[in-house]
């Protein structure tokens, strides 16, 4: 199947793409790396009336590391990310998940902004954005506002994202405390059935779960130990409300959320 009929703005400067998208609404999309979105026109699951190219703009191409915060923008692939010399250093979690961000083919065209967007809970980027209590830079031709991650996804692949707004960039906190993740799926590169990511904090371990529910999820755990600990787990499982699907069932799913999250618990804090 091949794509429905569409305009192609290849956007000069930041300006004309939020312009172009400030008149076209929901009728526009941004493409960038277009790992995601191509997929989806071919299918027809998206029929946008304008596609507004961006990966042309300097300024969204950076990644900038300031006052403790790490800004990357929406034109970065993932790849680039990847080569930053100070990613093991500052986003040691992130270094850790984009090994397992689909394939070296794909992280080489795919940005980190346009895996954010697409929002799959299965996805590696949208769980570490969580699991940092990273932000979303978002711009429209009137206004920038900065939403949380917590806040920004709403359900399976959906966000606060208002038609006439593109992101701009994320950011993430430094985090130079230990950091572990770890995932299951059929095959290396597959989205997650179920992906962890834990982060050591001043009073515990934030863990967070991918694959699971509608949207990536992390709870913050005081240090526990023993069936403190199966307990704490246990209730996080049951209450990412788990599903059976044709990958996995929700038993199965709990079960890895339960084993792999009191793993990675563990390793952060020793």
């Amino acid at each position: 199947m091949k794509a429905a009929a569409f305009d192609y703005v290849r956007a000069e400067h930041l300006d004309e793409a939020l312009d172009v998208l400030g008149r076209e609404g929901s009728d526009a999309r941004i493409i960038a790396g277009g790992q995601s979105l191509m997929a989806m026109l071919n299918m027809r699951l998206a029929k946008p009336r304008t596609l507004i190219d961006i990966m042309r703009l300097p300024e969204l191409a950076r990644i900038e590391s300031k006052g403790g915060t790490i800004t990357i923008g929406a034109g970065v692939r993932q790849a680039s990310l990847q080569e930053w010399p100070e990613l093991g250093r500052d986003l040691q979690l992130a270094a850790l998940a984009l090994p397992w961000t689909g394939h070296a083919q794909t992280r080489s065209r795919g940005t980190v902004c346009g895996s954010i967007a697409h929002a799959d809970p299965s996805a590696e980027l949208p769980l570490v954005l969580q699991a940092l209590a990273g932000e979303v830079h978002l711009r429209s031709a009137k206004r920038r506002r900065r939403v949380a991650a917590n806040d920004f996804f709403v359900g399976m692949m959906a966000t606060t994202r208002a038609d006439e707004e593109m992101i701009e960039a994320v950011s993430f906190p430094a985090v130079h405390k230990r950091s572990a993740f770890r995932e299951v799926a059929r095959r290396h590169g597959d989205f997650a059935i179920v992906a962890c990511a834990a982060v050591a904090t001043a009073n515990g371990v934030r863990l967070a779960v991918g694959g699971v529910a509608d949207v990536p999820t992390a709870r913050d755990f005081p240090d526990l130990d023993g069936s403190a600990l199966d307990d704490a787990l246990n209730g996080f499982a049951y209450s990412l409300d788990a599903r059976d699907d044709v990958h996995a069932t929700a038993r199965y799913r709990r079960d890895l959320v339960r084993m792999i999250g009191r793993d990675l618990m563990r390793e952060v804090l020793q």
